[in-house]
Order: C-alpha cells, then structure tokens, then sequence
C-alpha cells in the first residue's frame, strides 16, 4: 500500500548529522522493519501520528507508560495545575508527599517511597538499597532478564563495558528452583538480595509467568540470608494488578520498583520498600536536578486515583482478550499459527515456524501499511483508552495483512540485520 514518510526521513538525516546514529537506546527503530516511523508530532487516546501525519493505533503505548490513554483529561489536567504553580524548583512540591502517600497506600508491602526518572534509576537504587541493608555485595538476577541500562544490569555484550561492572552479579535461570538454589550457593554469606521480574518478558521470545513455588523459594531464600527480595515491576506495574504483581502469587518483596505507567507518560519512577529496608535507604546517595520535579508527582497522584477508581484493569483485559482470540482465528483462516504469549494486555505476538522471523517482520510490515502499530519482537502494550470499535477496526486491518503475507508468503525473505542478536539471546538462554 505505501504511505508517505518523507518528512520522517528527511528528519532522521538531520538527526544523523547531530544524533550518534540518529537514534539511541530501545526506542531506536533500528532492528524493526524498514518504514517504521522514528519520530512522531503527536499523540491522542490510543492512537499517535508520525512526522508525516500518518494515524496509527498504537499498540506499544511509548513501550508502556500510556495506561489511561495518551492526553488523558483529568491526569493532563493535574499535571497543568502544578506546571502553572511550579515544576523543577529549588525543593519538591506537595505534590511529592501526597504521591508517596498514594503508592504506599496503593501497594500493600509499601511502608515507604523514593522518586526518580526512570526505571533504571529505581533498580540501581534497589540494588545500592539492598547492599546498605546486609552490607553485603552479591546480586542474584534471570539470565537473559532486563534491568535497565547500568553496566551492572546489561547482559548482552555491549561496548564500554567493564568485566568488573558485574563482578558481583550472579545469573540463575528464571522460574528454575535448582538454577536459583545454585546461584544462592554461590553467593554465600555474601547475598546481598535477589531481583526478579513478575514474569518473563524478554525480547524476541515467548513470555511466561513465575511459577509460584519459584517465587516462594526466592521468599525463603532472602529470610533464611537476611538478605532482600527485589521486584522489578517497571514493566508491569498496575498493567497485571492494582497492587504489586506477584502479591496475587501470596508473596511479598521488600523492595520493588515502578515506573513507565505510574505518571501515564509523565517521567517519573519509584522505589518502595519495608519497613525494615527505611533505613538502608535513607542512607543511599540517590539524587538528580529533575528527579524532584512537581509535575511528574501531580500526574502520579491522579493516575493513583484512576487506578483506584476506573476499571482500567478490566477493561485492558478484556481489550487484549478480545484482540487475541480474533488474531488467533484470522492467523489460522490464512494457514498461518501464533504463539501469543504473556498476559493479554501485554501481548506477545509471535509466528510459529518463523526462526528467522521472516514472518513476523512482514506481518507487521502489513500492518503498519494500513495504521495498525505492532511490534515483531518485542512485548506490546494495552491502554485504557482502547475501544471494542478500535479492537474491531483492529482485526479488519491485521485481517488485511494475514492476507497479504499469504499472498506472498514464498517470497518473504529472512531479516538479516536481526540474526547475530537472535542468536545471541538464543545462546544466552540455553
């Protein structure tokens, strides 16, 4: 079909004058397709538009902060209030306080809350947290799992990295009770905590949700160390529940870690903690010049507010419950098969018989030609703001592109630029 993208791509040779790469970091759109479009001018509901004024419905929610939808009335409204006020000022405004008060009330392990920009910030804080507590130094974490972008959390091979910023990282194979009791083994008396993901999430490959007697023996592991369970639920934080995400398993951490959907978009992370961990916490260096900015806070307050007071959550469900079962069914009227994996409102979207990806890479290709915004390799995203029309509109568009990957299916070529990360993931998970 084709669209227009010559704004987008006279933009991106700008930005490769000024930008290493044009583009940096996972929103880059360097292992997608050819055509997706890097930069965007604006955003509504659950839809963005790029540069060239091309409308998608949006399925990758900025990787996850939109929860309530992109401009959302009465989140946009508090964040405006505060900005009229005051933002990045000499000391936080009230606004601070009140969203400390609302996530501690809001989490059922939290007792306390710590504010920064971005989910990277707050498992780093975690993992200093942690080592003040026990003075202690070893960190248990899933081989293979993201953490953020510290040298202590990056798995893959990466350039300017140093064998020492992981020297007291130890890898255990997730949801594996003998990998963790080895990996516990291999701490010693020198287990400072234990970080884990409410469930698998990983690029390029299938999800899966924890097996609760993994994390029962991750639980008893830290009580029988003193040292401190970790959750990392930037990713999922109030996209699976209302309260932490492994709380529904009967388990508690002391320390997790928040942001993308916390402020709807706004930049701003967390990390709460038990009572036991204020302490160790207050005691930490954790700071930055907009870490304390008051509209962020704001925002964070009235998204506190939504979470209590909509069924957001039910309605995400029943969205990407909806959207799964029809893809499903058109995938196998044009003789193709899915693996869709994870919670329904973070969808995984993969093809079977595809080890190359060739598949996926031209399904969503498809998709995007008619204004539905996929991703062939990493897990997607459901907003509130998403309707039965959207889905409906939705399926007559991925409809169209089973169609036409069908239509050309022997011709598809494998995606090369992929296939040293594939394998690398791969090897990483044997």
């Amino acid at each position: 079909m084709g669209r227009n993208r010559s704004q987008g791509a006279a933009l991106m040779e700008r930005a490769r004058a000024v930008i290493p790469n044009g583009m940096y970091g996972h929103e880059s759109v360097a292992l997608l397709p050819e055509g997706y479009p890097q930069f965007f001018s604006r955003a509504e509901g659950a839809r963005l538009w790029d540069v060239d004024g091309n409308e998608y419905l949006d399925y990758m929610c900025a990787f996850g902060p939109n929860l309530f939808g992109y401009g959302h009335a009465e989140i946009d409204t508090a964040a405006a209030a505060q900005r009229a006020r005051g933002d990045t000022m000499t000391g936080p405004g009230e606004a601070m306080v009140a969203f400390a008060e609302a996530m501690v009330a809001q989490v059922s392990h939290a007792d306390w809350a710590m504010f920064c920009k971005n989910g990277t910030d707050a498992t780093s804080m975690a993992v200093a947290t942690a080592r003040a507590h026990t003075g202690r130094g070893k960190i248990l974490v899933g081989r293979g799992t993201y953490h953020g972008a510290s040298g202590w959390a990056i798995q893959r091979a990466s350039r300017g990295l140093m064998p020492e910023d992981k020297a007291h990282v130890i890898h255990f194979r997730y949801n594996d009770v003998e990998s963790l009791a080895d990996a516990v083994k291999m701490a010693g008396d020198d287990l400072a905590g234990i970080m884990i993901t409410p469930f698998r999430h990983e690029v390029f490959q299938d999800q899966f949700l924890p097996d609760p007697a993994f994390l029962q023996f991750a639980r008893e592991s830290c009580d029988r160390a003193g040292a401190l369970l970790i959750v990392d639920d930037v990713r999922a934080g109030f996209r699976l529940d209302r309260d932490c995400s492994i709380e529904a398993y009967g388990v508690s951490p002391d320390l997790s870690c928040w942001g993308k959907a916390i402020a709807n978009g706004q930049p701003v992370s967390a990390l709460l903690g038990v009572e036991k961990a204020r302490q160790a916490a207050g005691s930490i260096v954790a700071t930055g010049s907009f870490w304390f900015s008051a509209v962020p806070m704001a925002a964070g307050v009235a998204t506190m507010r939504a979470i209590r007071e909509t069924d957001y959550l039910e309605r995400t469900i029943a969205r990407g419950t909806a959207l799964r079962e029809g893809l499903q069914q058109q995938a196998a009227a044009h003789g193709f098969t899915l693996r869709q994996t994870g919670p329904a409102q973070m969808p995984q979207i993969l093809f079977e018989e595809d080890p190359d990806f060739r598949f996926g890479y031209a399904w969503v290709t498809e998709a995007l030609d008619r204004g539905v915004y996929l991703s062939p390799y990493h897990n997607m995203f459901i907003c509130s703001a998403l309707t039965e029309a959207d889905v409906r509109l939705t399926l007559e568009r991925t409809d169209d592109a089973f169609a036409a990957l069908k239509a050309r299916r022997s011709s598809v070529q494998p995606v090369e630029k992929i296939q040293p990360l594939v394998e690398a993931i791969r090897a990483a998970n044997r």
